[in-house]
Formats: C-alpha cells, structure tokens, sequence
C-alpha cells in the first residue's frame, strides 16, 4: 500500500481484522470510493454478492492477466460472480491448495478495479487477519459490522508501539539464570516475549530474533529448521556472557499459521517455500522486524551481536537505530525433509552463514 498523509485509527483496523476473521462484512471507505467485503473462507449466509476480489498472484494463476493487460499488474483484481457460484466454489477460486481438487475453474470475466486504494487495503488486512487474500464483494444493500478507511491500515501497520506487561524469574533448560519480559502491542494487544539470560553487564548482549513456529517449536517439525534453530541460540546465547531471546508473534515469516499450512500443502505440491508464500498471495517474507527493534529498546539496549544467517535482520535492525557490530550464525544441520527448504533459503532469500 502506498503512504498516506491522511492520519488513521489503528484500533478501526483491529476490529476490522477481528470482523474478518468472524466472517462478518467490512466497509473500506477510501478518499475516493468505498467497496465492501467479506472474506470468502470465513463469509457465510452473505448475500448480494457483486463480485470476488482476488490478490494479483492468484488472477496471474487463474490466467487473469491477459485480461487486463493494460492495468498495473501488481493490483488485486475484481472478477464477475460465476455463474451457480456457492461458497465451496469460491473457496476453490480463492485457495490454491485446492487446484489438484478442482482444476476446471472459469471462464471468468474481470470487471473493472473501482478503488484500487482499498482494494490494497484489503489485501493487506487479510495478511494480518490470517486470511487468505480473496474476497466476496458485497453490495452497498447490506450492512457492514465495522468500517476503517486506508489510512487506519497503514497506520495499524506502523503501530509498533509496545508497553512492558510484566516480567518475572523464569529458569530454563539452556540457563536457570534467566527472566521473562512479556510485550504487549498497544493497537491490537499482540504479545511478544524476550527471554533475558545470564547477567547483565555493559557488553552488547547477543541476541536471536526468533519468530513464532508452532510446527517446529512445539511439534518438532522436520520440514523446517525452526525447532533446532530455537533450542541452540538458547544454548548460544547462555555459553555467552549475556543474551536475549526474542520470541516474535509473526508465524509463518508473517501470514499466520494456518497460511502458513497451506504453503506446507504447496510444498508438497513442488513448490519451493518462496514461490508457495507467492502464489497464496503473499511477500516473500512479511514479517517486521521494527517489532524487536521496539522491544530491545525498551529494554535499554541499544547495540546487539545478532545471532542469525539473515540480512533482513541484520538490515531491519539497523534502520531502526539498533547498532548491530557483530553477525553471528547460527549453524543447523539439515534432514532430508527440510534439505530443500534450506537450499531455497540460501539461494532465493540470501540466507548464509
């Protein structure tokens, strides 16, 4: 989404993210027009359906481009309602995962893009809803249960603004000598965790930044390096003289557990981890590293020795006034399930060692 002078509400961007999420219609009311949605795999009993807003990746798998080859092909695009269309059709327009199941989809007519600023938006609120990016258009007849505008978006994605919650002595496998300090995100009441081992002293800590894995943290996933890569910064950062783990609430490089399920399923497909988060309709890598800027800020630490193999960090960092003197990396040995996934980091995001 491109910037805006115009100042928004955070909070309106929240209580639209939990409308989508409950499946209830949104109004996105730009400078310019207004269009209304609803999320096509949460939406149901939504009627005066006008179209189906679909993220540019998907209309370029659906063989949409050609249709509107004079529009910036970055933009969502807004298609016509097939014809017979229910919920379980639309679902199958707008979720890759399911193009083995149903590979005879359209024809479909693309209609024109009525307000591209909040078409954007939309996308973007599906991302921080863990959506997919696929909506229904719904028609000014029906009552939407929240409204936000552009500019509520991107400041909700602005807002990094984190307060201190709470902390307390937490003993670890890694070191017994460790505390917890929970974050709290004043727009949307998102929690992030830093974990502070060993004593502090004047030196520049080193640091993980560690984004949330529920497959690898928890379940022991083999298909990425998550898990391993978690338990031996812990044991890093104690062999140091002090350190900080910290615990990120971006699951997924940023799009949500469940999106990050359906990159699993696109994987299994053939396809690499970045063309899978691309063709669901996401960045590459959507996380914002700002987040931990915040928090070791306010933890009064201004420098760190990072302990990582990706420059994003290291770069994200930097830019918001954390000196970062020293690249640590962090060696993890491959299994045959995630040796793809590895190389693809390596070769296709820049990760190294």
């Amino acid at each position: 989404m491109a910037p805006s002078s115009a100042v928004g509400n955070p909070r309106n961007a929240a209580r639209a993210i939990d409308a989508l999420r409950r499946g209830w219609i949104v109004r996105i009311e730009s400078a310019e027009t207004a269009i209304q949605i609803a999320a096509i795999e949460t939406a149901n009993a939504i009627t005066d359906i006008t179209g189906l807003l679909l993220s540019a990746s998907r209309a370029a798998t659906l063989k949409l481009v050609n249709q509107r080859a004079a529009a910036d092909t970055n933009l969502p695009v807004c298609i016509a309602v097939p014809a017979d269309m229910d919920i379980s059709m639309a679902l199958a327009i707008a979720d890759p995962t399911l193009d083995l199941r149903y590979p005879m989809k359209g024809p479909f007519a693309a209609l024109p893009l009525q307000d591209a600023v909040s078409a954007s938006a939309a996308m973007e609120l599906a991302r921080l809803a863990g959506l997919l990016p696929a909506f229904l258009v719904v028609g000014e007849g029906a009552v939407a249960e929240e409204i936000v505008t552009p500019e509520d978006v991107i400041a909700f994605d602005d807002s990094n603004r984190l307060e201190i919650a709470t902390r307390a002595r937490l003993p670890v496998a890694a070191n017994a000598e460790a505390e917890i300090v929970a974050f709290r995100s004043v727009a949307d009441s998102t929690d992030h965790i830093a974990l502070i081992i060993g004593k502090r002293d004047q030196t520049a800590p080193v640091v993980r930044l560690h984004s949330e894995c529920l497959t690898g943290d928890v379940l022991g996933s083999l298909k990425c390096d998550c898990g391993p890569q978690l338990h031996e910064a812990l044991h890093q950062i104690s062999d140091a003289q002090w350190g900080i783990l910290l615990y990120l609430r971006q699951e997924g490089r940023g799009i949500g557990l469940i999106n990050k399920l359906r990159a699993y399923a696109l994987q299994d497909q053939g396809f690499d981890t970045v063309d899978a988060n691309i063709r669901l309709g996401f960045a590459i890598d959507a996380r914002d590293f700002s987040v931990a800027a915040q928090m070791l800020k306010l933890l009064g630490v201004p420098s760190v020795r990072l302990l990582t193999n990706n420059p994003e960090k290291v770069a994200g960092l930097q830019a918001e006034g954390i000196g970062v003197p020293e690249r640590l990396p962090l060696k993890i040995a491959s299994n045959p399930h995630n040796a793809h996934y590895l190389a693809t980091k390596r070769d296709r995001t820049g990760h190294k060692l």
